[in-house]
């Protein structure tokens, strides 16, 4: 049986504002994504990581994503959902999603730790998650 693909749409770490975040690097938030991203590997799905600035090519980043390959869900980061200045850009991402990949789940983290849980709730609903 064929692996369920999942795409990972997320801020890049480059364009986070960390000033209220002092301890932490943009290297060091994309590393923790990576090694969340192969946990979900390690979960039996394959997934593809979507990083996108705060809006200047987001969108046309993701509209690549989705148009180059097919998803069965479509996993969307925290850093879109909280902070109250991208809510424009929340929408967007997910009107860009629910046009593109009509056919995919759409689920939500609450931070990189809990992607394959909600990964799971979706495309495994037996799992625990």
């Amino acid at each position: 049986m064929a692996r369920k693909r999942v795409l990972a749409i997320g801020i890049d770490p480059a364009f986070v504002d960390f000033s209220s975040l002092p301890q932490f690097t943009p290297e060091m938030f994309r590393h923790y994504i990576d090694s969340q991203l192969e946990r979900v590997r390690s979960g039996g799905y394959d997934v593809i990581s979507c990083l996108i600035d705060r809006g200047d090519t987001a969108e046309a980043v993701i509209a690549a994503a989705l148009t180059k390959d097919s998803f069965d869900a479509v996993l969307i980061g925290a850093g879109l959902r909280q902070p109250g200045d991208v809510l424009l850009l929340f929408e967007k991402v997910v009107n860009l999603v629910h046009r593109l990949a009509p056919a995919a789940c759409i689920c939500f983290n609450t931070t990189p730790a809990d992607s394959l849980e909600a990964v799971q709730r979706w495309l495994d609903p037996q799992k625990p998650g």
